[in-house]
């Protein structure tokens, strides 16, 4: 079992949030886009200074559900949400638990890792 299967299992018991943040960051550009499509998304609404400290080595600060449907739209939301069988509301709710943990993996040393570095990463992580 992989590191995220077990930060995901705390959660819910399955590997549905693998496939639903997966799902993400595919939406977001792809395993070689997405996660810097997702820190520039964050960043665009104001909220650097949150995804930052997931980047960092530091502390992670906290995402409410109303920042995740900020950041990401309403629509995609919904797409989401739909594809992996959740309200939208719910979705939200499970990634602003998961996402900071998510990025803070994907980013060992504090720096957003290149395609390839971040696909053995992706690899790894989602085992």
């Amino acid at each position: 079992m992989g590191l995220l299967d077990e930060v995901m299992g705390m959660l819910t018991g399955g590997k549905g949030q693998n496939q639903m943040l997966g799902s993400l960051l595919q939406m977001l550009g792809g395993t070689q886009g997405g996660l810097a499509g997702l820190v520039k998304a964050f960043s665009d609404k104001g909220l650097g200074d949150v995804v930052g400290s997931w980047v960092g080595t530091g502390a992670n600060l906290p995402v409410s559900p109303d920042q995740i449907q900020q950041v990401l739209g309403k629509d995609r939301v919904q797409q989401l949400a739909q594809q992996h069988g959740l309200a939208p509301d719910a979705l939200a709710s499970q990634l602003a638990q998961v996402l900071p943990g998510f990025v803070d993996k994907l980013t060992p040393g504090g720096q957003l890792p290149d395609a390839q570095g971040l696909e053995g990463l992706l690899k790894g992580l989602l085992r």
